[in-house]
């Protein structure tokens, strides 16, 4: 028995915090007592400090991060006790054992692992089960492999209706395994193919189970309301639960569409449409750099890619169409190469850091053409942040009562984002304590028992009698990000101590390296 003595209880549910003494038997919360009054068990002095349900990561990529490293440190020093893996619809089942495609296809978010592919949900749970979780983990079925494997490798294009039959019947094998619902990433190949029939056939399977659709949606730039209106109308028709994924909108001149794009998904929701949109706390995101190109170039494999990447002619044709950016998200033309940032480029690490305008002016280049260099010399990952969005716009997305906390977090190397590291308690300390959007009780909602309750999660996402023992113990006057661009994983101060089904997994400074996570079935 553990007992969280004189606890100040911020408990999930956005009510008022209280003082009280919160006892722990076994997995689960067993009481919670007025301060002071428990003397059972092993008693942590909790004297100013802030005890709160471990927060619920909706969007997450560690399908490979989590066999790599089993203790799951990033998530658990960030106060995350829970994910949702599969997101974007990049994942590693079903396909075959080792295959050198979905190998390419996943490392810029995913990162690597030997002989990567699994042929179905439950022998990937198989390897999972054998390493442990420090987290609790449940899965979407990725719309990437569902296509691969269906098409026999050749994705990239249209898919038959006999191809279409045999995504909906793998989909349901995963539904039927576990997976809590389907994932897309429609900015990305080979999804960016797929037509209104093959998302129609594969929601209505989704529906049937009652599981949950999250989507990268096509555009989230200039035509975003276009984007939002073409998944709220399948949602509309099939009866899916909607989970737009990563809600924003890209480019400085795009920022006054966001009160449209939160009035479309309003007024949905009064249609009877179950849409909800999940967020990361940073004006700047991160993803591949190939993934600026244009998407007739998206589908090519690596080899053939940088053929077309060393033609003259073709950068011509590329260049004009990354200029236009005409029906896709072209990030080079939204955001511009000054905030467009080398994050990671293994084959050119001294460009690590700086942006594309930074290189190009090191090369003595045009900007596009020291981006298309780089990426014809790139043998490994290549990954990139870009400044997408306004603080305004991230407030006021944050600040609406749909949104749910994600990361978006990616662990392809061995630098990222610091939203991999630090968004949990970045999102507190940058809109509680710096520049207060909500109050402290109404944003740990939002990171808890939001999430748990979009998942279906009974016993998860609140401090209350009965529920399972994920927790986090923090000090409100030292919270401090200390992260910067050359150090992302930099400690959280603050941070005193985080259980996963009452097991300890972090305590004052110290990873016990415990996996005492759960997978969390459909």
């Amino acid at each position: 028995m553990m007992v969280f003595s004189n606890a100040t209880v911020v408990d999930g549910s956005a009510s008022s915090p209280f003082k009280a003494d919160v006892v722990i038997e076994g997995t689960r919360i067993v009481s919670i007592l007025p301060p002071q009054s428990s003397d059972d068990g092993a008693s942590i002095d909790c004297t100013n400090l802030v005890l709160c349900p471990g927060f619920v990561d909706i969007h997450g990529h560690s399908d490979l991060e989590v066999l790599r490293n089993p203790s799951m440190r990033k998530k658990i020093g960030q106060g995350i006790t829970t994910e949702v893996a599969g997101n974007c619809g990049i994942g590693v089942f079903p396909a075959e054992i080792g295959d050198s495609l979905l190998a390419e296809l996943t490392s810029d978010v995913l990162g690597r692992y030997p002989r990567v592919g699994w042929p179905s949900f439950s022998s990937y749970l198989t390897k999972l089960k054998e390493k442990g979780s420090g987290t609790n983990t449940a899965f979407l079925q990725a719309h990437s492999t569902l296509r691969s494997h269906a098409m026999e490798g050749k994705a990239n294009r249209t898919a038959t209706e006999e191809e279409i039959r045999r995504m909906c019947l793998y989909l349901q094998q995963s539904l039927e395994e576990g997976c809590i619902g389907l994932s897309s990433g429609l900015y990305y190949a080979p999804c960016i193919f797929a037509d209104h029939k093959e998302l129609l056939a594969l929601l209505s399977v989704v529906a049937s189970f009652d599981r949950l659709f999250s989507v990268h949606m096509r555009c989230e730039g200039s035509d975003i309301l276009d984007s939002i209106q073409e998944v709220l109308d399948l949602a509309r028709l099939s009866g899916v639960k909607l989970q737009i994924s990563h809600l924003k909108v890209i480019g400085k001149k795009n920022q006054r569409l966001v009160p449209s794009m939160l009035a479309l998904i309003e007024q949905a929701r009064v249609e009877g449409v179950d849409v909800q949109f999940d967020q990361y706390p940073y004006e700047y995101g991160s993803t591949s750099l190939f993934s600026l190109l244009p998407p007739p170039y998206l589908k090519l494999g690596r080899s053939e890619l940088k053929s077309a990447l060393g033609s003259e002619s073709e950068r011509r044709i590329i260049k004009a169409m990354m200029e236009e950016g005409k029906g896709w998200d072209s990030i080079a033309s939204l955001c511009g190469w000054d905030d467009i940032k080398v994050l990671v480029l293994h084959s050119n690490p001294q460009y690590e850091g700086l942006s594309m305008n930074e290189v190009a002016q090191l090369r003595n280049q045009d900007p596009y053409e020291a981006f298309f260099d780089v990426l014809v010399q790139e043998e490994g990952s290549a990954l990139m942040t870009d400044v997408t969005q306004s603080q305004d716009s991230i407030k006021r997305i944050l600040s609406h009562p749909l949104m749910c906390f994600g990361t978006d977090a990616l662990y392809a190397g061995q630098k990222a984002h610091p939203r991999s590291y630090q968004a949990a308690l970045h999102l507190l300390e940058r809109y509680w304590k710096q520049e207060p959007v909500l109050s402290l009780e109404q944003l740990i909602a939002k990171m808890t028992s939001c999430g748990a309750k979009r998942l279906g999660l009974a016993d998860r996402g609140l401090v209350s009698k009965g529920y399972k023992a994920d927790l986090v113990l923090f000090d409100p006057v030292e919270l401090a990000d200390r992260s910067d661009d050359g150090h992302p994983d930099a400690p959280f101060n603050g941070l005193r101590l985080v259980m996963v089904n009452g097991t300890v997994a972090f305590q004052n400074g110290r990873y016990t390296d415990s996996t005492s996570g759960s997978i969390l079935l459909g």
